[in-house]
C-alpha cells in the first residue's frame, strides 16, 4: 500500500493509445468517456484538497519535529551554561516570551494501564454495594458503574477510576479495593504535548493556537 507524499498524488488517469482512461475503485480502468461529468469533477476536487492537506500535515509533522528539536537544544544550553534547566516533574514546563504575550507549554502525560488488581477491586466495590443496597447513594452507585464499564475503545473509563479514589468512605473493603486500584496501575510510556498561546496585551487572557483542522 503506498500513501503519496503531496507532491507525488497521483491523476488517477492514464492514457493508452489515443484513448485516456481513468482507473474506479477496483482497479479497473474505465474510458474517461464513459465517466459522468459529476464524477471527473468530483475526483479532481478530492484530489486537489488532499493535495492541501497531506502537505499541510507534512508541515506540521517538520513543525513538530523542529520544535522538539529547538526546546531540546534550549535544555542542553541551559544545563551546560547555567547548570540549570526549566520545568517541574516529569518534564513540564513553560516558557514565555519576554513581552509576556506568547507562551509555550511542555506536558508530559503517563500513559496509564491497570493490571488484573482491578478485577479484585471491583468485586471488593461489589460487595460493599449490595451491602448497601438501601443506604447508598445513587450519585456513588453512578461512578462505580461508569468507572468499571469499558468505553467504545474497550478501554476502562480512568476518569471515573480516578474518582472513585477521591471518595471519602472508611468501610475496610473499601479501602482494600482502593489498595488494589493503585496496585494496578501501571505507567506504560508517555507523551509529550506542546501547545502555543498568545494574547494581544500583557493581562489579556491566553487563547491557544489551533493546530487542528477540527479546532481552527
Amino acid at each position: 500500500m503506498t500513501l503519496y507524499p503531496a507532491a507525488e498524488i497521483p491523476t488517477g488517469r492514464t492514457i493508452i493509445g489515443d484513448v485516456e482512461y481513468m482507473q474506479d475503485a477496483k482497479g479497473a480502468l474505465v474510458p474517461i468517456s464513459l465517466v459522468k461529468p459529476q464524477y471527473k469533477l468530483e475526483d479532481e476536487l478530492v484530489r486537489k484538497i488532499m493535495g492541501f492537506a497531506i502537505a499541510l500535515s507534512e508541515q506540521v509533522s517538520r513543525f513538530k519535529e523542529h520544535t522538539f528539536d529547538d526546546l531540546g537544544s534550549f535544555e542542553a544550553l541551559l544545563a551546560q551554561e547555567y547548570e540549570s534547566t526549566v520545568g517541574g516533574a516529569k518534564g513540564n514546563k513553560t516558557l514565555t516570551s519576554h513581552d509576556g504575550l506568547f507562551k509555550i507549554t511542555v506536558q508530559v502525560a503517563d500513559n496509564i494501564v491497570f493490571g488484573s488488581e482491578l478485577q479484585i477491586a471491583k468485586g471488593l466495590v461489589d460487595e460493599c454495594l449490595n451491602e448497601w443496597a438501601q443506604g447508598s447513594r445513587d450519585e456513588i452507585r453512578a461512578i462505580v458503574t461508569r468507572a468499571f464499564n469499558t468505553d467504545k475503545a474497550g478501554q476502562i473509563n480512568r476518569s471515573e477510576i480516578f474518582m472513585l479514589l477521591r471518595l471519602d468512605i472508611s468501610d475496610p473493603r473499601w479501602l482494600r479495593a482502593m489498595k488494589a486500584i493503585r496496585d494496578a496501575m501501571r505507567v506504560e510510556g508517555s507523551k509529550t504535548y506542546v501547545r502555543c498561546y498568545r494574547r494581544a496585551t500583557a493581562d489579556s487572557a491566553w487563547q491557544a493556537v489551533s493546530i487542528d483542522l477540527a479546532k481552527a
